[in-house]
């Protein structure tokens, strides 16, 4: 193939006959080869991180063990980076070949067509065509000619004004064809040229994050290039279920390209096994890192120390009685997005979904305490029944308010509607991978509630999802719990005294209510709408579900710290719901329910 630096100069070079012999197998041979050194490297990089780290670190102590952790931790991201680099180089070179075949096929259709019609093509690729047809003047055949490939369609040029020789347009056609599969093949000899000189190691043995971040734009390039190899037949609009059998359509090699090159749409496919969404979410996790390293606007340093912080989880050994931690999903677009799993959801008996709700985005504040929810919730179900896997969901933009409290933004439902639809293919698709019939609980914190809400409105309510869970709600967007899919016994709410968020009026209650949300958020809100009837059991986004008037089943949490207190405003009754020390009722009724043992729940009597 041209080496040209491009695409007119290799148009110029490439001649049709040595794009007929190109030997495209040649190609993915290398490609085989490249793609068994990156597979050596993938497994050795998992022997590090499973064997010899996990055993050094369980049997050895003190600065000798680890210095050898640290030097272990460099050699595992040796082995990581060489299994990107040449996985990113097996199909740039499938991709080249897979392009340059198609050309050969449109070149070697327009070969067969000039010879069964006994036209001659020539080196340049013009087409000579002989004598046919009759004159307009004279009777006699037109003379033959040569037909000059044009690589613009509609561009030949007019016949003139006598009658053209028949077998001039044939020709013009295949002419054409001709020229266009060259101008085609060099055009893509030329951008692969430029992706594999870009495909090389940096001189030593560290990977430092300026390589990572040279790593993430080898695969944003290799990703453009071979869209029509790969991306395009990634089944994005289909159905879990049919993903699922997608994938377990593929051989070994092509979910290896997969992985290899598009992490970031394996990694967050709904229907793709965990254990494959895991391994593909890892990897984009590091390309994500040197994505946004060196970035010094506020987003990217607030995403890129949320990452660090999944990152450093996801290389912890658990301790004894915790589950494994899973990565389903990962993203920097909008305000972030991370999907973790405590426990393997495909394997579990029990599944449950945690949705956060205001001012939760992907920061090192929610990379700790949001994922801590769902370990603790996961640990907590395993010893009532095992295994119980427990995800925190981060899959939409939750709304965002400057002073903490709430904003106009919260007073909308179009941020939970948003998310309510792609939380229920997530439900779905954990119901398509899961290898049996799972119990699964959909839970909503605060604004999370009205999403989970917005996804049970749905016909069908949520895929697979047995129980449903509400707590420090503001209400979910539907009058009455048989609203949701799962019938009113299967509802369940908690509502803590002192949580402001569960006590707001409802936004057609008072204009001072309303005014009072838009002034100080659910506080103003709350103070604001004292004036009201606070026996109304309407809250900001519906019916309190908290109520009798809704008729779910309201289970005993602790009352929480009172909303005034000496330090002044406290809204820390919100947020402890999940906690085992600060509300241990609370969280044991909500591992209860996840685990399918809502009959041992502790009720209380409605609002």
């Amino acid at each position: 193939m041209s080496d040209a630096p491009g695409p007119a100069a290799a148009g110029a070079a490439l001649t049709w006959v040595e794009l007929r012999d190109v030997k495209c197998a040649e190609l993915e041979e290398a490609a085989d080869g490249w793609g068994r050194v990156s597979n050596r490297a993938d497994a050795a990089r998992d022997r590090v991180r499973t064997q010899l780290l996990n055993g050094l670190r369980q049997t050895q102590e003190g600065e000798a063990a680890r210095a050898a952790v640290r030097r272990l931790r460099r050699l595992e991201a040796n082995f990581q980076y060489i299994y990107t680099e040449c996985g990113l180089l097996r199909t740039a070179l499938n991709s080249l070949a897979h392009e340059v075949r198609t050309q050969q096929r449109v070149l070697q259709g327009a070969l067969d067509d000039a010879a069964a019609m006994k036209f001659t093509v020539h080196a340049d690729g013009s087409v000579a065509y002989p004598a046919a047809g009759e004159g307009l003047i004279d009777g006699k055949p037109p003379a033959g000619g040569t037909a000059a490939g044009v690589s613009i369609p509609g561009m030949a040029a007019s016949s003139g004004l006598v009658a053209a020789n028949p077998l001039a347009a044939a020709a013009q056609d295949i002419a054409d064809r001709v020229v266009r599969a060259v101008r085609a093949a060099a055009d893509a000899d030329w951008r692969y040229t430029r992706i594999l000189r870009a495909l090389r190691a940096e001189d030593g043995l560290s990977v430092p994050a300026a390589v990572w971040k040279d790593a993430a734009g080898d695969a944003a390039a290799v990703r453009q290039a071979a869209s029509g190899y790969l991306q395009d037949a990634i089944p994005q609009d289909a159905s879990p279920a049919e993903r699922k059998k997608w994938w377990a359509g593929l051989t070994d090699e092509q979910r290896e390209e997969y992985l290899a090159v598009y992490p970031d749409r394996i990694g967050n496919l709904d229907g793709i096994p965990a254990l494959v969404r895991d391994a593909a979410n890892r990897d984009n996790l590091r390309l994500l890192m040197g994505k946004l390293e060196g970035r010094d606007d506020a987003d990217s340093v607030t995403k890129l120390a949320a990452l660090r912080e999944i990152d450093r989880q996801l290389r912890a050994v658990p301790k004894p009685g915790e589950p494994s931690m899973y990565l389903l999903g990962i993203g920097d677009q909008g305000n972030g997005r991370a999907i973790v799993s405590y426990g393997n959801p495909d394997t579990s008996r029990n599944v449950a979904a945690y949705v956060p709700g205001l001012n939760t985005s992907l920061d090192e504040g929610f990379a700790k305490d949001d994922l801590k929810r769902a370990r603790d919730l996961a640990i907590a179900s395993n010893r009532h029944a095992s295994p119980t896997a427990a995800i925190t969901w981060l899959g939409y933009d939750a709304p965002q308010s400057p002073d903490g409290l709430g904003s106009l933004s919260v007073a909308s439902g179009d941020r939970a509607r948003e998310g309510g639809g792609p939380f229920r293919e997530f439900m779905s698709g954990l119901s398509a991978s899961n290898q049996s019939d799972p119990h699964m609980t959909a839970i909503g914190h605060s604004y999370g509630s009205r999403t989970v809400g917005a996804a049970a409105r749905h016909e069908g309510g949520i895929p697979g999802v047995d129980d449903i869970v509400f707590v420090g709600s503001p209400g979910v967007g539907v009058s009455s719990a048989n609203e949701l899919g799962v019938g009113r016994e299967h509802v369940f709410v908690g509502a803590a005294e002192n949580d402001v968020v569960t006590k707001l009026p409802s936004k057609s209650q008072t204009v001072l209510g309303s005014v009072g949300h838009l002034v100080g958020g659910p506080v103003g809100a709350y103070i604001f709408g004292d004036v009201a009837d606070r026996r109304d059991d309407d809250a900001w986004f519906g019916k309190d579900p908290a109520t009798e008037a809704f008729g779910a089943k309201r289970f005993q949490v602790d009352e929480g710290p009172p909303l005034m207190g000496v330090g002044g405003i406290s809204t820390e009754a919100h947020s402890g719901y999940f906690d085992p020390d600060r509300d241990a009722v609370s969280a044991e009724n909500i591992a209860l329910i996840s685990a399918g043992l809502s009959r041992k729940v502790r009720i209380e009597e409605s609002r």
